[in-house]
């Protein structure tokens, strides 16, 4: 039985012009009404997309956010954190000397705010994010002693294709490297993304892989529509997306998660 839907933002449940549209928010409404857990899967952090939590009105003392591509799972009422996994400084060290000596940008997230490398090249992150965050200008060698939650490669399409496709082993292994968007490649600890995230939060309700729904479009929803018992892609996704789901919908311009979860759960 289904007990959790879990929901891609971006090119998923919003629109191109980044909305919820009102077909979709009421669908989803309606069935949280009923029980059903309703959970947004972002990169961004909870305050990022607040006004989307709102809307859908998932403000009830048991909903939580995954955050940070499964970084940070929080509960939204209250900001409760039920799981964080992270790097450390020494461990994005890789990335930045590879970055340094290739002449790409790189961001480095903690869970509050981004630091953009400026001893490398100027990224195009903040402008993709479009999120309310801080950004700090750092060196590597003055980052904090804490936990971080990503690194990130914000760049044109083409040169990220030519980073992925000639990136070492010695430096990739390193991490759970995902193309959250053309422009966006994400750098997570390995064994981190949105599964993993689900994982820990339905494994705090008693449940399993077997009770989640999930919809996705890019490469970082992989592992949440691989493990769940209905994968949905959009019809708008990538290939490799829709041969990793076991169903697919309409667009996310036409609202394409109501259309399937009206049948689904008619």
């Amino acid at each position: 039985m289904i007990k959790m839907i879990a929901l891609d933002l971006d090119h998923t449940l919003l629109t191109s012009d980044k909305t919820i549209s009102k077909v979709n928010e009421t669908e989803l409404k309606k069935l949280h009404e009923q029980g059903i857990k309703v959970v947004l899967c972002t990169g961004r952090p909870i305050n990022a997309i607040w006004k989307f939590i709102e809307q859908l009105g998932l403000d009830d003392p048991e909903d939580y956010t995954i955050t940070f591509n499964g970084g940070l799972v929080v509960r939204n009422n209250d900001k409760a954190e039920l799981s964080k996994t992270g790097m450390t400084k020494a461990q994005l060290k890789p990335i930045f000397e590879y970055d340094k000596e290739h002449g790409y940008p790189l961001d480095i997230l903690d869970f509050k705010q981004v630091y953009p490398m400026s001893e490398l090249v100027p990224s195009i992150y903040r402008e993709m994010l479009s999120a309310k965050m801080d950004f700090v200008p750092s060196t590597y060698d003055a980052l904090p002693d804490e936990l971080f939650s990503k690194g990130i490669m914000a760049t044109e399409p083409v040169i990220l294709d030519q980073v992925v496709a000639e990136m070492p082993t010695s430096v990739s292994e390193n991490y759970h490297i995902v193309r959250s968007q053309p422009q966006i490649l994400e750098f997570l600890p390995v064994n981190s993304d949105k599964a993993a995230g689900l994982e820990k939060l339905l494994h705090h309700f008693g449940w399993d892989f077997s009770n989640l729904m999930a919809f996705g479009d890019a490469e970082n929803d992989s592992g949440m529509l691989e493990h769940a018992a209905v994968g949905v892609a959009m019809e708008n996704a990538t290939p490799a997306i829709k041969k990793i789901a076991n169903a697919e919908t309409l667009t996310n311009d036409e609202d394409g998660v109501a259309v399937f979860l009206q049948k689904y759960f008619k």
